[in-house]
């Protein structure tokens, strides 16, 4: 039947109509917060281009999962800032390192609450690349053992959960192969199956302290224009063993993250990613937009093209509209 007998505006009629008829629900419980973990007391260092995130010492991250966790936000993802960085990266695997130190703060103040960590090498290496430079570029091969055994030092402090976001190939395998002969073959491995080489990075690599002192990511991460390519890291890191995989960053690949869905039975995650967060933020101080419904919008989008998790800088302010219904 056609109009005028047909009318879909009958549905959208009244407030509690379109909520009966909401096709996705957005949650808190699809968010996982980003951490920047640093070493020191009483530190809670802003992050300039990211408003109201920060890097925090330990002994404040108990509060903050407490938080995120009373809005309920079940996850969190840690980074690490070193004291000391140097070529190899070498301070990944300290037991008493800003993440290994962060996951047993964060599990002795919500035990229930999920610790992710992401498993990479940019944060502590003195060149910021995600791994052993050899001619000029990072070795492959070469940088799988490292990534291996930071997993491994993650795990032994309590971690429930892995995130290789390297772009290495063979890293899953590898990952995988060495917690299991460790006796972790419990642990999950959420892989930055399809992570590109965006421009909507740049205010985490502020937080993280993680801009390479020369060239940039291309050669490891994806070219933004391929999708193909994404199917194929994608499948090959489920063959690997990935429990999760994830599209990075998430606006711009919401058609890759509907392709995943479409083509795997596999659990997605979607990283809303700093530049995404911060566009927002600007925007809405400059009053071109209304923060709430932006942000909503943004991570419903995310959800809508078929993530099952989102890793987001907006967890605890959407959590709360969402808490609210104030949208």
């Amino acid at each position: 039947m056609e109009f005028p007998i047909t009318r879909l505006r009958r549905l959208r009629k009244t407030p509690t109509l379109r909520r009966m008829l909401r096709e996705t629900i957005l949650r808190p419980e699809d968010f996982i917060l980003p951490l920047f973990a640093i070493y020191g007391e009483n530190v809670k260092n802003p992050i300039k281009s990211m408003p109201g995130h920060y890097q925090l010492s330990v002994d404040l991250l108990g509060d903050e999962a407490r938080e995120a966790w009373a809005l309920g936000i079940p996850a969190v993802l840690l980074f690490g800032i070193p004291e000391v960085k140097d070529e190899t990266g070498s301070t990944a695997i300290d037991p008493e390192g800003p993440v290994q130190r962060a996951i047993k703060a964060i599990k002795a103040a919500v035990p229930e609450m999920v610790v992710i960590t992401d498993v990479c090498m940019c944060e502590y290496t003195s060149h910021g690349h995600c791994g052993i430079i050899k001619d000029g570029d990072v070795d492959n091969d070469a940088t799988l053992p490292l990534l291996t055994a930071e997993a491994v030092s993650h795990v032994e402090a309590g971690a429930d959960m892995v995130a290789p976001s390297d772009m290495m190939d063979g890293r899953i395998e590898a990952i995988r192969d060495a917690l299991d002969e460790n006796g972790y073959d419990h642990i999950p491995i959420m892989s930055y199956a399809a992570k590109y080489a965006s421009a909507f990075y740049g205010p985490f690599r502020d937080a993280a302290e993680s801009t390479p002192e020369f060239g940039d990511r291309r050669s490891y991460q994806m070219d933004p224009p391929n999708t193909d390519e994404a199917m194929r890291e994608v499948h090959l890191d489920i063959a690997e063993g990935a429990d999760i995989v994830m599209v990075k960053p998430a606006l711009p690949y919401l058609d890759i993250i509907r392709r995943i869905k479409d083509e795997t039975s596999m659990p997605i995650a979607a990283y809303n990613v700093s530049g995404e967060f911060s566009i927002i933020k600007a925007a809405a101080e400059k009053g071109w937009i209304d923060h709430d419904k932006a942000m909503i919008e943004s991570l419903t989008s995310i959800k809508r093209a078929g993530a099952d998790l989102i890793i987001t800088y907006f967890a605890k302010e959407a959590a709360k509209v969402l808490r609210e219904n104030s949208l």
